[in-house]
């Protein structure tokens, strides 16, 4: 099973680049895994994109309402975060040999401990994941 990444996310839900391979893939998924931070994360992603002109407020709005329809339909395993996640979290950032930020962290976290592949776009957690042992795919290459 898959634990989607912000990162692949955003793409499935705003218009990107990636975003006809992401539709493609998580379509064909069943029950992919988030946690429950992907959602402030993903909301912060699409406040960013409003901001910075990409998207109108009213897309942001629509795309915020058709991920909690998503949400709401159980189009996703949500996997709460756990003092658990935390503890792995920290002790990865502890390690110092890693450019993981702390949300990143957690994400591995989740995945690592749910023992899932997580997918993501984002070549820095994507190195990180493979340097901490951690299952992982990327969606921009095969």
């Amino acid at each position: 099973m898959y634990y989607i990444d912000t990162s692949v996310l955003a793409a499935y839900y705003c218009p990107e680049i990636l975003s006809e391979k992401v539709q493609a893939f998580l379509t064909a998924q069943i029950h992919p895994a988030i946690s429950s931070l992907t959602d402030v994360e993903l909301c912060s992603a699409i406040s960013k994109k409003v901001r910075m002109g990409e998207l109108s407020h009213a897309d942001g709005n629509r795309i915020i309402s058709k991920f909690q329809s998503h949400l709401s339909a159980n189009f996703f395993r949500v996997i709460h975060i756990e003092s658990e996640h935390w503890r792995i979290a920290r002790g990865w950032l502890s390690l110092f040999h890693t450019p993981l930020r702390t949300l990143d962290a957690l994400q591995l976290a989740v995945s690592s401990s749910e023992q899932l592949i997580i997918i993501a776009a984002d070549r820095q957690l994507l190195d990180s994941a493979k340097t901490l042992g951690v299952r992982c795919k990327s969606i921009i290459t095969p």
